[in-house]
């Protein structure tokens, strides 16, 4: 099992969120201690994967070595969501 963590941005983003598209991101964020690799998922860079939540878009870093996932980012889709995403981490 993994463990998973919101950065400071995530937790911000996320709050603003509401209603069902919050529902089903926390059922996405739930699911990723189990399986932080899901099918459906893309790998960008190095450890950056990133999961689709109908328009929102979960951009978070998997550490194997400490069993770790932390959530960079919680954004809709846009020209500028997976720009520069190494800085997140």
């Amino acid at each position: 099992m993994y463990r998973v963590e919101l950065n400071s941005r995530a937790q911000r983003e996320f709050s603003e969120i509401r209603g069902k598209e919050s529902e089903l991101i926390v059922v996405a964020l739930r699911s990723l201690p189990g399986n932080p690799r899901p099918r459906g998922g893309t790998k960008l860079r190095g450890p950056i994967h990133r999961i689709r939540v109908g328009v929102w878009r979960i951009v978070y870093a998997v550490f194997d070595k400490d069993n770790l996932v932390i959530v960079g980012k919680i954004t809709r889709r846009s020209e500028k969501t997976y720009d520069d995403v190494e800085e997140l981490f």
